[in-house]
């Protein structure tokens, strides 16, 4: 679509128009009493960055003929321990990935989860450790099942990963 320039100047004038509009009726409205005023939450910043969130990934690589054994009990505690904390609201997201295809041995994996956090440290109350004692009260039971998971996890890594903005040096 081609404007000519009055046609352009009317286009991009509407934002400003709108936004004066707005002040104005904000203005003339004096009766809204200070308590219902919206509060705004402070956003993070470069110097907070316990109120960043924080993404990671777990990889998983399981000993072969045990990835069924192996998915029964990290669904079992893990996930649950995640939904838990996404519940709270220390965990926003998280995702759990299966390869589509097959790889050589040394870059082989079996599960991927990425995990969105609310902040690198969990609040009181929230870390995978005390979420776990709550909702896992037989300790003994789930040491013994998380012990064995890590016996048939062949190798695994934690990863704090971030975007690249592919608009911006990094």
């Amino acid at each position: 679509m081609k404007l000519n320039t009055s046609e352009y100047a009317r286009a991009s004038n509407k934002p400003l128009l709108l936004l004066v509009v707005g002040l104005a009726i904000a203005a003339s409205n004096p009766t809204r009493a200070p308590a219902q005023q919206t509060q705004t939450v402070p956003s993070a910043t470069a110097s907070d960055p316990a109120k960043k969130d924080f993404t990671e990934e777990w990889v998983y690589r399981v000993q072969y003929g045990h990835k069924d054994e192996w998915w029964k009990i990290f669904k079992k505690y893990q996930i649950a321990i995640l939904e838990r904390q996404k519940q709270l609201g220390y965990v926003k997201d998280f995702t759990v990935w299966g390869p589509g295809l097959h790889t050589d041995e040394s870059s082989r994996w079996d599960y991927r989860v990425i995990i969105v956090r609310a902040s690198y440290d969990a609040p009181p109350g929230q870390s995978e450790g005390e979420v776990g004692k709550q909702l896992f009260p037989d300790q003994e039971t789930f040491k013994r099942e998380e012990n064995r998971r890590w016996e048939l996890t062949a190798n695994h890594w934690d990863l704090p990963i971030h975007v690249v903005r592919i608009d911006s040096a990094e």
